[in-house]
């Protein structure tokens, strides 16, 4: 007894629908195969499910499927890529259009244009234009000022404990041939400590007043 004719229609069950299509697809490229085997037939086969899955075949004496479209735009005269080359010539364009607004704002902001030409309007635009990016400037060498000077104050203290540490080395030994540091000016250890410590602390301080004099 034979099968009963399936009604041409859409198939609600899903799971109905997947199992129809992949044996209705694995048909269709057998026959496909034993069209180019039989008949030396070029052919293309390109399906998508539902679920966007692709599936293609192409027959061997075809070496790709540019290969192939060329052919069927010769033989039907149609252009398969006029759409998409126009929608890159635009696109191409307003990239042009982009990059010449940019090279002219980057003239305008160099001096490189003459200003004589400007309406009043575009005048006030780049004098907006101007005032932003001084006052970014004017942040960032504010930051990097304030970065300096932390940078200065830690290696003034750094350099302070230092000068303590070795000075108290002398009165905390315990032999006995060595004298007890007094901090006095006679004494030579005293001396370099007490001048050293002075010396580095002021160039420090005008190291920190010529930076911040060379930033303003």
């Amino acid at each position: 007894m034979g099968r009963g004719k399936i009604e041409m229609k859409y198939i609600e069950n899903t799971t109905n629908r997947q199992v129809t299509y992949s044996k209705r697809k694995k048909g269709i490229l057998k026959k496909a195969r034993e069209l180019n085997i039989l008949c030396d037939a070029q052919i293309c086969l390109i399906m998508f499910s539902k679920t966007g899955k692709l599936t293609e075949y192409l027959s061997p004496s075809t070496t790709s499927l540019k290969e192939f479209f060329d052919k069927y735009q010769r033989e039907t005269y149609k252009d398969l890529w006029a759409e998409q080359y126009e929608a890159l010539q635009e696109e191409l364009k307003a990239h042009e259009e982009i990059n010449s607004k940019l090279k002219k704002e980057i003239r305008q902001r160099t001096g490189q244009d003459d200003l004589s030409e400007f309406s009043i309007n575009e005048m006030h635009i780049l004098e907006q234009d101007l005032e932003k990016s001084l006052a970014i400037v004017r942040d960032r060498k504010v930051k990097c000022l304030e970065e300096a000077r932390k940078r200065l104050l830690r290696s003034v203290y750094a350099k302070k404990e230092e000068q303590e540490f070795f000075s108290e080395v002398p009165a905390n030994s315990n032999e006995g041939d060595r004298q007890p540091y007094c901090g006095s000016s006679s004494s030579p250890t005293g001396s370099m400590s007490t001048d050293g410590s002075g010396s580095d602390s002021q160039s420090s301080e005008i190291k920190f007043h010529q930076l911040q004099w060379q930033w303003q």
